[in-house]
């Protein structure tokens, strides 16, 4: 099977050792997205909702770089520094993605990189 790295600048750099995305035949796999703007690798704000919206402005980057859209996201994995934000979540999610939406599961974690309050993970099927 062949394997595709991407990555653009329209989202954050990766900080450290691994790919923005990679394609495994028709399956893309998005690493997580954190609410770091990709001009200056800094946080957006300390507001979580526009935390959220960035990381979906993130993630949304690599899609795009990787040939797909979020209307083939699959699977988000969403990890949060306190699930009372989940709300938010489920806010932005509802203007971003059409249905059928992607499954997913939600994650409470003590800290997330840059101590941020939220990271994102996708699947993304192109076939």
């Amino acid at each position: 099977m062949s394997r595709q790295t991407f990555s653009t600048d329209k989202a954050p750099s990766a900080i450290g050792a691994y790919s923005q995305a990679v394609r495994a035949g028709d399956t893309v796999y998005l690493s997580g997205a954190i609410p770091l703007l990709p001009e200056t690798m800094e946080l957006v704000s300390n507001d979580v909702r526009a935390q959220v919206v960035q990381v979906f402005d993130n993630l949304e980057a690599v899609c795009t770089a990787a040939g797909g859209s979020f209307d083939q996201v699959v699977k988000l994995t969403v990890y949060l520094t306190d699930l009372a934000d989940f709300p938010l979540v489920n806010e932005v999610m509802a203007e971003r993605f059409n249905e059928p939406f992607p499954a997913r599961a939600a994650i409470g974690v003590a800290s997330l990189p840059r101590n941020v309050a939220v990271e994102v993970e996708g699947v993304m099927f192109l076939g």
